[in-house]
């Protein structure tokens, strides 16, 4: 004998308008979170609400007051501008932090292309640029780096500019590409107009990007303790090359 056929279930029909009513429900729901994360996404982009200490605001107005009386004070009184005969190379090393300095610090610090703290840049030494750095100089480090200074910073950290882009210096092609018509075809050649100040410098220096360098671990634990190890900013000589070796 068959066993008896199961009877079959009946899909309850549902009204047009309810199924109508359902698809516009679910079609609200999904603009409204889209538009939840369009939001949220703009809201994370702008910049946050930063409540400012009352500190910080004395802070910063003492630190422009200070380099308006020690800019006005070198305009009344230049000190020596004549360019060194046997340093025609300088490395300059941002180490102290910039907020609420003056507008011409500033401007001076975005010439010098020392935009964040621990970069560092080769500059030739002239009369106009001698003035920038005295302008700059209790945010920054500088001296006379040597041969060997100036191979360790680009062999290691040497970054090419290409279309606002960072581009590691691995291969001599990218270095004939852009420096060819200059001569240079390779990194010894980029090294020695760099170190030598030739007659490309200005264009060698904005072919690199600024040199990022590499900040100790435990900077974070005892800024204190890192700073004191990084010693006073000014003009260091011949010490700049001790200064190359801890942060590259």
């Amino acid at each position: 004998l068959l066993p008896p056929r199961r009877p079959r279930r009946r899909i309850p029909l549902v009204p047009e308008n309810l199924l109508k009513k359902r698809k516009a429900y679910q079609a609200i729901k999904a603009t409204q979170a889209k538009q939840a994360l369009l939001n949220k996404r703009k809201h994370q982009k702008g910049k946050q609400i930063q409540f400012k200490r009352l500190e910080a605001f004395v802070r910063d107005s003492w630190r422009k007051q200070r380099d308006d009386i020690r800019l006005r004070r070198m305009e009344q009184r230049p000190g020596q501008t004549a360019v060194p005969q046997e340093h025609k190379l300088a490395f300059v090393v941002r180490i102290v932090d910039i907020k609420g300095v003056s507008r011409r610090v500033k401007r001076v610090i975005e010439l010098l292309r020392l935009r964040k703290n621990f970069t560092g840049t080769f500059v030739k030494l002239t009369p106009l640029s001698l003035k920038m750095l005295r302008i700059v100089e209790p945010y920054v480090a500088w001296g006379h780096p040597n041969l060997k200074s100036v191979r360790e910073l680009i062999l290691k950290r040497g970054q090419a500019k290409i279309k606002k882009k960072r581009v590691p210096l691995t291969d001599n092609m990218l270095i004939e590409e852009h420096l060819g018509v200059c001569g240079i075809i390779c990194l010894e050649d980029l090294i020695h107009e760099i170190y030598s100040a030739g007659k490309h410098f200005k264009k060698v220096t904005n072919f690199l990007w600024p040199f990022h360098l590499s900040v100790a671990r435990h900077a974070s634990r005892n800024k204190v303790g890192f700073l004191k190890e990084m010693g006073k900013p000014g003009c260091r000589g011949e010490a700049i090359n001790q200064l190359i070796r801890q942060l590259n």
